[in-house]
């Protein structure tokens, strides 16, 4: 049978043969000599239709295959999202010894760097290792991907530095993979070696060394690649260049320069559009912001999901529910309601954060296809709603509705169950195994609730063990440990704490000096809270706040020393609260001082006693002092404004049961 005839035959075979059954004519025992090249043809052609079925079906009944038939259903496989299948069809062809091409490794490689199949992706860099391909641009190429997907960007530098010959993509790659993992320091060494090399940047390259400045906020070395771009001609022939220097001056709050650049690009381009309103939503610049969006909207250029975004996030931000809902309606209107992971998880959270949870479940229930990022994002609400038994349900939803949990779902239900009536040590311990189990355990987020969770419980031997795991501890991780060790009455093991954190080069910020204030208020240390007080401020540049004042006056009052707790309260930056007036009280009742205790009752007075429990503290005072009158018209207001004081309780746990 001619050549051509039997391709057409073949064609016309598949096409009428359901997906799955098997061919009813066998092949021919002795195939033709161009059988597999024709064939091969075939099945190219019917995995570029999409129909990978009949390819499968096709591929099962060749009574002769070779490394290129492997090849395009390996890759077929791969690019229609059967990832699995293609790398056990890979498997199936090394076992039955058929022999592996460049391009079946850049394939491979490719599929495991995508479907997040690292294992698999090492396995296959020894093959690569042991039938000679490492020297391979294409190959190096892939396998530098993998690892910098993976968060090795070292090994992957190693690898390009291998080749024995590298591309201008292969330093982009190398160049945006060190900016993706966070290594943005190391990039102008490597600019340089690339140029070393031989090789000019491109646009690309401007892009990802840019993106790396904004990161780290290098103004100067910034503005060095801009004129470097303008030299080049790249800001004139690509906008994605101009708009990647738009958000590096708006990154380092050089607005004016942002604005400049913004102007120089063409009205038309709608990416540069959505990239300025993101920088003036993202600086809190709202009405400026309105104002951009206004006029984008009258060149008629359409709203980016980030964009929408950025405005949800500053609803969230300021609490205004009005723009908030305006944005919602915006966001149905433009059809992200349904299409955008990222405008559906933003508007829950935004409902959330601005207190109307009813609004944020009902965006929650009103999707179509729920994910792990949109229960994430109702966890959160839900948790700072003090819904905290919910968030446990929901979280059993996730996992018993196969969504699965990440470092988010952890620490938030790690955060409730030990806010919750019904939470426990077991409860943590079993969440703590999933984290385990689940390779979250060395999480910094994860790591961080999971301090704050056992301290709770007052197993801070348990807080410390988990800090001691963490290799390199952040900011963040020693605020928790401070906090925790605070939260136990052991200020002074947390002011060790902060000691080895300077030592290490790390600099506290302002919820790091809270931390240790609030161990030094809770263990009596009068003299370490003044110095670490005015330290924060003379050393670190850090000035206190609210809640830094309301701290210290809580030190000082309760160590006696009322009247500078006093004059500490009057300088306070911000007009004193109801809190620094109630706590100031409550330590002149503990030392029995009538005329700095009359003064802050007054001060309570004129706040007008809306909280049962403040109201409640006054009367007392009143009474302990004798002034019973007084006392008795305090708790006539209280009852005719009907209020009522929420009675506290205590949990212990015995035998693994919570007790109140």
């Amino acid at each position: 049978m001619p050549s051509r005839s039997l391709l057409r035959l073949v064609r016309t075979i598949t096409t009428l043969t359901p997906k799955r059954m098997p061919l009813h004519a066998p092949a021919p025992q002795s195939p033709p000599r161009d059988y597999v090249y024709f064939m091969n043809r075939a099945l190219d052609d019917l995995i570029k239709s999409g129909d990978v079925g009949s390819a499968l079906n096709m591929f099962d009944e060749m009574p002769a295959r070779n490394g290129v038939t492997y090849n395009l259903l390996i890759s077929g496989q791969g690019r229609h999202g059967f990832a699995e299948a293609a790398l056990s069809l890979y498997s199936t062809m090394v076992s039955q010894g058929v022999e592996e091409s460049a391009q079946t490794f850049s394939t491979v490689l490719s599929i495991c760097t995508n479907g997040g199949f690292y294992r698999e992706g090492t396995q296959v860099h020894c093959r690569v290792v042991l039938l000679g391909f490492s020297s391979n641009l294409y190959i190096g190429s892939a396998l530098a991907g993998l690892y910098l997907h993976m968060g090795l960007a070292d090994v992957a530098l190693v690898i390009i530095r291998e080749l024995p010959e590298r591309s201008l993509a292969t330093w982009n790659l190398i160049l945006r993979g060190f900016c993706d993992v966070g290594r943005p320091d190391l990039l102008f060494g490597l600019f340089g070696e690339m140029k070393v090399d031989g090789f000019e940047p491109n646009g690309l390259s401007f892009c990802y060394m840019i993106n790396g400045c904004a990161t780290e906020k290098l103004v100067d070395e910034g503005k060095q690649l801009h004129c470097q771009v303008i030299k080049a001609g790249w800001a004139e022939s690509q906008i994605f260049v101009a708009n990647s220097l738009v958000d590096f001056y708006s990154s380092c709050w050089c607005l004016n320069d942002a604005k400049q650049l913004f102007i120089s690009v063409p009205v038309e381009d709608v990416i540069s559009w959505n990239s300025i309103v993101s920088v003036y939503v993202g600086h809190g610049l709202l009405l400026d912001a309105l104002e951009l969006f206004s006029r984008m909207q009258f060149w008629g250029q359409r709203p980016s999901v980030r964009s929408i975004v950025g405005f949800l996030n500053l609803s969230s931000e300021t609490r205004n529910i009005d723009l908030g809902k305006q944005i919602h309606c915006l966001v149905k209107k433009l059809g992200f309601d349904q299409g955008s992971f990222y405008a559906q998880s933003a508007l829950i959270d935004m409902y959330g954060k601005c207190g109307e949870i009813e609004y944020s479940i009902s965006a929650f229930e009103s999707l179509t296809e729920k994910c792990m990022g949109c229960c994430n994002s109702l966890m959160t609400s839900l948790l700072q709603c003090g819904m905290v038994e919910d968030v446990v349900e929901l979280f059993g939803f996730m996992v018993g509705e196969g969504f699965g949990f990440d470092e988010v779902s952890l620490s938030t239900m790690l955060k409730a169950i030990s806010m919750s009536a019904c939470g426990s040590l077991t409860n943590t311990d079993l969440v703590c195994g999933c984290a385990i189990k689940s390779g979250y355990e060395s999480d910094t987020a994860v790591s961080c609730t999971l301090i704050d969770a056992y301290s709770r419980w007052g197993c801070i031997d348990l807080s410390h063990e988990v800090f001691e795991k963490m290799v390199s501890p952040n900011v963040t991780c020693f605020t928790s440990i401070i906090s925790a060790y605070a939260r136990n009455g052991m200020g002074r093991e947390g002011l060790e704490m902060l000691d080895a954190m300077t030592k290490r080069g790390l600099k506290p910020d302002e919820v790091t000096f809270l931390a240790a204030l609030l161990g030094c208020s809770h263990s009596g240390l009068v003299e370490e809270g003044r110095f670490l007080f005015y330290n924060m401020t003379f050393h670190h540049g850090i000035n206190p706040n609210r809640k830094h004042y309301s701290c210290m006056i809580d030190l000082l009052g309760r160590a006696g020393l009322l009247s500078e707790a006093e004059e500490l309260l009057k300088q306070a930056p911000e007009e004193a609260d109801c809190a620094m007036w109630s706590s100031l009280l409550r330590s002149c009742r503990v030392h029995g001082n009538e005329m700095v205790g009359r003064r802050a009752a007054e001060k309570l007075i004129e706040f007008e006693l809306g909280d049962p429990a403040v109201t409640l503290q006054v009367s007392n005072f009143y009474c302990e002092i004798g002034e019973y009158q007084n006392s008795m018209q305090i708790r006539e207001i209280a009852m005719g404004k009907k209020m009522t004081r929420q009675i506290g309780h205590s949990l212990i746990e015995a035998k693994t049961r919570s007790q109140h």
